[in-house]
């Protein structure tokens, strides 16, 4: 599949747009993600209807709290990735890239666009997201399905790592293939935890998390907590300060860890650390707070910022609308930002 998502740099390279690493990529070569390479001096997305991975999920497993709960959307997910990071619970998909990812796609069944609008409808899911690997790299696929989703009433999701290209942005606010939600992690608070263990860059991923609320769209933030690595007490307080100077209403997840990939020497985040970061969120401001990867649902609940009020009871991905009206408290009339 051929892009539009890129522009000639010389005789023999082009620079690709679809995410804020802007690959200047060489004849057969691949950007960093391994899904977008140079034919004959043309972008080409060689993912393109090549899923890996295709599952009914819910809602709150993106996680996305304020939007649509207790509704099942259609995931979609694809090989390669813009990041490497150590940590990554996918890499077995994220990290298969470049002349890998063609040799796996040889046996990979096609799921157009249109198939995945058919199965979603068929599955009577609420929405559409492009999740397991980095939404933006798959851009051309994207756009395609989110124009026939909102043709077929059903919403549109992103689970990013927050390198979306302002180019690639401006195209997810237009109205016939608009975003609806997104959830972005905010990994660290440190440039060089991004640089060394993520491949990537701090003010890069602040800026697009910036650009997609200033656009207006639902957004959810998330952070993976690694004991020893992003969790000081300084940088926990640093990302809760950064959100609420943004909006204190975004709802922010805080993950436990559990080892993974390059980080099996890394022991699992303690429900009491989690406990004490979601502590932290609330007392610099944030209304709505959240705590996952957890064995216990006390954190998961949402809770009226004015009263207290639970307003969504949840246990596990299952959730019970119990205090709200529309997006209001059913007792003291607060409005809860969100998409009910």
């Amino acid at each position: 599949m051929q892009s539009k998502f890129f522009k000639k740099e010389g005789d023999h390279t082009i620079k690709c747009l679809a995410c804020r690493h802007y690959c200047v990529i060489s004849t057969n070569g691949f950007g960093l993600c391994g899904a977008r390479k140079n034919t004959a001096n043309k972008l080409e997305l060689i993912t393109y209807s090549k899923p890996c991975s295709l599952a009914l999920d819910p809602i709150e497993k993106k996680p996305l709290y304020h939007f649509l709960p207790g509704s099942e959307t259609m995931s979609i997910g694809f090989f390669g990735c813009n990041f490497k990071c150590d940590f990554c619970q996918n890499f077995d998909i994220s990290f298969t890239r470049g002349a890998a990812a063609e040799k796996a796609l040889i046996e990979s069944e096609e799921v157009s666009p249109q198939k995945l609008i058919d199965v979603a409808l068929k599955r009577k899911a609420k929405s559409i997201a492009i999740t397991y690997n980095e939404p933006a790299i798959s851009v051309e696929y994207n756009l395609e399905a989110f124009k026939l989703a909102h043709e077929n009433k059903l919403n549109t999701v992103y689970v990013s790592n927050g390198y979306v290209s302002e180019e690639q942005i401006k195209s997810l606010i237009k109205k016939e293939t608009k975003l609806d939600a997104i959830n972005i992690d905010l990994k660290s608070f440190n440039d060089n935890f991004y640089k060394t263990t993520c491949g990537g860059g701090l003010e890069s991923v602040l800026d697009c998390i910036k650009s997609f609320h200033k656009k207006g769209i639902h957004l959810e933030l998330t952070t993976l907590v690694i004991p020893g690595k992003n969790d000081s007490i300084e940088e926990l307080n640093q990302i809760a300060k950064f959100i609420y100077n943004l909006d204190k209403n975004i709802p922010w997840h805080v993950s436990a860890f559990f080892p993974m990939h390059k980080m099996t020497n890394i022991s699992p985040t303690s429900t009491n650390e989690i406990a004490s970061t979601v502590k932290i969120g609330k007392e610099n401001g944030l209304n709505f707070v959240y705590g996952g990867n957890l064995h216990t649902s006390e954190f998961n609940h949402t809770l009226c910022p004015n009263c207290n009020n639970i307003l969504i009871k949840r246990e596990g991905y299952n959730c019970e609308l119990i205090g709200l009206e529309k997006n209001k408290c059913n007792k003291c009339k607060t409005i809860i930002p969100g998409v009910f």
